[in-house]
C-alpha cells in the first residue's frame, strides 16, 4: 500500500482548509445553510462532520434517502450520525418517484445500472427542491478517487454546489474521519452506494481503494509511467492500464458540458 496519510501537523490544517472553504461557499452564494444527503458511509458522515465543524448545526439539514435496495444498516446509520451530531433531518422513501420514471419507460425494468443511476438523480432532485426552498447550498461527498475514475452517476451525487472531500483520497478520507471524531465502525465500513442490491464499491471497480489511492497518486495525478508504478504498488500493469482507462473514459463527467466552438 501506498501510504498517502497525512502527517498529524497537517490533519489540522487540512480540517480548517475544508472548513474554511465549506464556509466561504455558502457565504459567497448568499445562502442560509446547506442540505447534505446521509448515506450512512464513510464520505457523507465525514462530510456531515466537517460541515456541522464550519456552519454550526443548526446550519445544516440532512435528507436520507432510502429505497428499496438500502439497507436497513446503512439507514440506521445515517441517522444516527444526524442525531450525534444535532442536525435536522427527514426520511424520505425514493422507491415511489423512481417506480413512477420505470412505469414510464417499462423497457427499463431490470436494467440495475439505468434504474439504479435514477435512484441517484432522484435524490439529488429532492436535495435540489428543499435548498431551492430554503435557500441552502447542496454539498457533495464524493472523494477523490471516485471522481478521477468516473465512479459517480452524472447529475446523481455529482449534481451538487461544491465537494468538500472532493481533493482527498479514500485513505484520506478515512484518517480525517477519525481526527474529527467519526466512530471507529462508520470510519471503517464496507463503502457502498446501494445503486442495486448488494453493490459494493470495491466489487464494482473491481479494485480495493488502497490500490486505487495509490495508481492515482503515482500514475494519474503523478508522473510515473504504467510499469514503474505496477511496481512500486504492488499490482499488475493490467490494473494500472484499468485506472488509465477509467480516468480517460469518464473525463467527460468531470467537465461543464461541452459546446461547439464558435
Amino acid at each position: 500500500m501506498i501510504d498517502l496519510r497525512f502527517s498529524e501537523e497537517e490533519l489540522d490544517t487540512v480540517h480548517d482548509r475544508i472548513t474554511g472553504f465549506v464556509t466561504d461557499t455558502v457565504a459567497e452564494a448568499g445562502a442560509d445553510g446547506a442540505i447534505l444527503g446521509l448515506s450512512g458511509g464513510i464520505d457523507s458522515t465525514l462530510t456531515a462532520y466537517l460541515a456541522v465543524d464550519a456552519l454550526g448545526a443548526e446550519n445544516l439539514r440532512g435528507l436520507v434517502l432510502p429505497g428499496k435496495v438500502s439497507s436497513e444498516e446503512n439507514m440506521s446509520d445515517a441517522e444516527r450520525v444526524a442525531q450525534e451530531l444535532g442536525i435536522t433531518y427527514d426520511v424520505i422513501e425514493i422507491d415511489p418517484i423512481v417506480e413512477t420514471f420505470v412505469s414510464t419507460v417499462p423497457e427499463v425494468e431490470g436494467d440495475h445500472v439505468a434504474v439504479g443511476n435514477a435512484r441517484a438523480r432522484t435524490r439529488a432532485v429532492l436535495n435540489y427542491l428543499l435548498a431551492n426552498h430554503e435557500n441552502r447550498v447542496v454539498l457533495g461527498t464524493g472523494n477523490r478517487a471516485e471522481a478521477a475514475v468516473g465512479y459517480f452517476t452524472k447529475y446523481g451525487d455529482g449534481a451538487v454546489d461544491c465537494h468538500p472531500i472532493g481533493n482527498l483520497y479514500k485513505q484520506q478520507v478515512r484518517q480525517l474521519a477519525h481526527h474529527v471524531g467519526v466512530p471507529e465502525d462508520l470510519a471503517e465500513k464496507t463503502p457502498t452506494a446501494e445503486l442495486w442490491e448488494d453493490q459494493t464499491d470495491e466489487g464494482e471497480l473491481g479494485i480495493d481503494y488502497d490500490t486505487l489511492d495509490g495508481v492515482l497518486a503515482l500514475h494519474i495525478d503523478g508522473p510515473l509511467s504504467v510499469s514503474a508504478t505496477s511496481e512500486a504498488v504492488g499490482c499488475e500493469e493490467s490494473v494500472v492500464e484499468d485506472v488509465r482507462a477509467l480516468y480517460e473514459r469518464s473525463a467527460h463527467k468531470r467537465a461543464v458540458p461541452p459546446a461547439p466552438e464558435r
